[in-house]
C-alpha cells in the first residue's frame, strides 16, 4: 500500500481541516466521491490540474486505513 502521509495533509484553516491532497483544496472525500460516482482515475487527473495518480492511490490508502481504525475501535 502507498505511504499516504506524503500526499495527505490536514490544515485547520483549509477545507475545515479535512484531509487534503498535498495542501491543495482537493479533499480525500472529493477523490472518493468522484471515484464512487464512476469517474476513472484518468478523468480525475484531467479535471483536477496538479493531481497525480499517486495522489488518488494515497486517498484510497487513507480511506482504507481510516476504515481499519474504525474496525479496531469497534472490536
Amino acid at each position: 500500500m502507498i505511504n499516504y502521509t506524503k500526499h495527505i495533509t490536514v490544515e485547520p484553516g483549509k477545507r475545515s481541516g479535512q484531509p487534503c491532497i498535498r495542501g491543495m483544496r482537493v479533499t480525500v472525500y472529493d477523490i472518493l466521491s468522484y471515484l464512487a460516482g464512476g469517474n476513472t482515475i484518468d478523468e480525475l487527473l484531467e479535471n483536477f490540474p496538479g493531481l497525480i495518480k499517486e495522489d488518488v492511490y494515497a486517498a484510497l490508502a487513507y480511506a482504507a486505513d481510516a476504515e481499519k481504525r474504525i474496525i479496531k475501535i469497534a472490536s
